[in-house]
Protein backbone atom coordinates (compact mmCIF):
# COMPACT_ATOMS: atom_id res chain seq x y z
CA UNK A 1 0.00 0.00 0.00
CA UNK A 2 1.34 3.45 -1.34
CA UNK A 3 0.63 6.71 0.37
CA UNK A 4 -0.22 9.47 -2.41
CA UNK A 5 1.46 12.30 -1.51
CA UNK A 6 -0.30 14.53 -3.93
CA UNK A 7 -3.89 13.35 -2.99
CA UNK A 8 -2.98 14.48 0.76
CA UNK A 9 -4.80 17.54 1.77
CA UNK A 10 -2.93 20.23 4.03
CA UNK A 11 -4.50 22.68 6.36
CA UNK A 12 -3.14 25.62 7.11
CA UNK A 13 -0.28 25.35 10.06
CA UNK A 14 0.02 27.92 12.75
CA UNK A 15 3.61 29.48 13.17
CA UNK A 16 4.00 27.76 16.48
CA UNK A 17 3.64 24.40 14.94
CA UNK A 18 6.20 24.85 12.10
CA UNK A 19 8.50 26.12 14.53
CA UNK A 20 7.79 23.39 17.19
CA UNK A 21 8.56 20.97 14.10
CA UNK A 22 11.85 22.86 13.12
CA UNK A 23 13.59 22.89 16.39
CA UNK A 24 12.64 19.50 17.20
CA UNK A 25 14.50 19.00 13.56
CA UNK A 26 17.60 20.80 14.36
CA UNK A 27 17.68 18.84 17.90
CA UNK A 28 17.62 15.52 16.27
CA UNK A 29 19.98 16.73 13.94
CA UNK A 30 22.70 17.78 16.37
CA UNK A 31 22.80 21.25 15.65
CA UNK A 32 24.01 22.99 18.48
CA UNK A 33 23.39 27.07 20.17
CA UNK A 34 20.11 27.10 18.69
CA UNK A 35 18.53 30.24 18.97
CA UNK A 36 14.94 31.66 18.66
CA UNK A 37 14.04 35.06 18.04
CA UNK A 38 10.59 36.41 17.64
CA UNK A 39 10.17 38.91 14.82
CA UNK A 40 6.43 40.16 15.70
CA UNK A 41 6.10 43.34 16.12
CA UNK A 42 9.41 44.14 14.77
CA UNK A 43 9.24 43.00 11.41
CA UNK A 44 6.98 42.09 8.41
CA UNK A 45 9.29 38.96 7.05
CA UNK A 46 9.00 36.14 9.24
CA UNK A 47 6.67 35.77 12.75
CA UNK A 48 9.99 33.78 13.83
CA UNK A 49 13.86 33.84 12.94
CA UNK A 50 15.94 30.58 13.99
CA UNK A 51 19.57 30.63 14.11
CA UNK A 52 21.56 27.37 14.44
CA UNK A 53 25.24 25.83 13.90
CA UNK A 54 26.75 23.09 12.25
CA UNK A 55 30.29 21.48 12.85
CA UNK A 56 31.16 21.38 9.69
CA UNK A 57 29.67 22.37 5.86
CA UNK A 58 28.57 18.95 5.54
CA UNK A 59 26.97 18.93 8.72
CA UNK A 60 25.21 22.35 8.09
CA UNK A 61 24.19 21.17 4.72
CA UNK A 62 22.39 18.13 5.96
CA UNK A 63 20.71 20.34 8.71
CA UNK A 64 19.37 22.44 5.98
CA UNK A 65 18.04 19.40 3.95
CA UNK A 66 16.31 17.50 6.73
CA UNK A 67 14.89 20.61 7.87
CA UNK A 68 13.48 21.38 4.56
CA UNK A 69 11.71 17.99 3.80
CA UNK A 70 10.65 18.29 7.34
CA UNK A 71 8.84 21.36 6.42
CA UNK A 72 7.83 20.09 3.38
CA UNK A 73 6.07 16.85 4.87
CA UNK A 74 4.28 19.35 7.02
CA UNK A 75 3.28 22.00 4.73
CA UNK A 76 3.15 20.32 1.65
CA UNK A 77 4.66 22.96 0.17
CA UNK A 78 8.81 23.43 -1.02
CA UNK A 79 10.68 26.09 1.04
CA UNK A 80 12.87 28.42 -0.45
CA UNK A 81 16.46 27.19 0.56
CA UNK A 82 20.21 29.09 -0.46
CA UNK A 83 23.34 28.28 0.28
CA UNK A 84 23.41 24.73 0.72
CA UNK A 85 25.63 23.99 -1.61
CA UNK A 86 28.77 26.02 0.30
CA UNK A 87 27.75 24.75 3.59
CA UNK A 88 28.70 27.88 4.87
CA UNK A 89 25.70 29.52 5.79
CA UNK A 90 22.36 28.05 4.51
CA UNK A 91 18.95 30.26 4.40
CA UNK A 92 15.79 28.41 4.58
CA UNK A 93 12.51 30.17 4.05
CA UNK A 94 9.38 28.74 5.18
CA UNK A 95 7.45 32.08 5.59
CA UNK A 96 6.87 32.17 8.75
CA UNK A 97 10.26 31.04 10.12
CA UNK A 98 13.21 31.71 8.75
CA UNK A 99 16.03 29.33 9.54
CA UNK A 100 19.58 29.96 9.71
CA UNK A 101 22.13 27.34 9.81
CA UNK A 102 25.52 28.88 10.01
CA UNK A 103 29.19 26.95 10.46
CA UNK A 104 30.37 28.46 13.96
CA UNK A 105 32.96 31.02 12.15
CA UNK A 106 30.39 32.30 9.72
CA UNK A 107 27.81 32.70 12.82
CA UNK A 108 30.13 34.95 14.92
CA UNK A 109 31.35 36.79 11.88
CA UNK A 110 27.93 38.05 10.71
CA UNK A 111 26.40 37.52 14.25
CA UNK A 112 22.82 37.91 13.30
CA UNK A 113 21.50 37.10 17.36
CA UNK A 114 22.84 41.17 17.52
CA UNK A 115 21.50 42.83 14.65
CA UNK A 116 17.86 41.47 15.50
CA UNK A 117 18.38 42.17 19.07
CA UNK A 118 16.64 44.98 20.87
CA UNK A 119 18.35 46.96 23.05
CA UNK A 120 17.27 47.28 26.94
CA UNK A 121 16.54 50.44 28.41
CA UNK A 122 20.12 50.92 30.11
CA UNK A 123 21.55 50.58 26.06
CA UNK A 124 20.05 53.04 24.90
CA UNK A 125 20.59 55.72 28.02
CA UNK A 126 24.37 54.24 27.24
CA UNK A 127 24.53 55.26 23.43
CA UNK A 128 22.09 58.52 24.12
CA UNK A 129 25.36 59.70 26.62
CA UNK A 130 28.16 58.98 24.12
CA UNK A 131 26.51 60.39 21.03
CA UNK A 132 26.21 63.60 23.14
Amino acid sequence: MTKDIAARSYAPIKEERLLHTVLNCLEDDKAFDIVTIELAGKSSIADFLVIASGTSSRHVASIAEHAAEQIKELTGKPCRMEGARQGDWVVIDALDVIIHVFRPEVRSFYNLEKLWSVATPADRGAAAAVSI
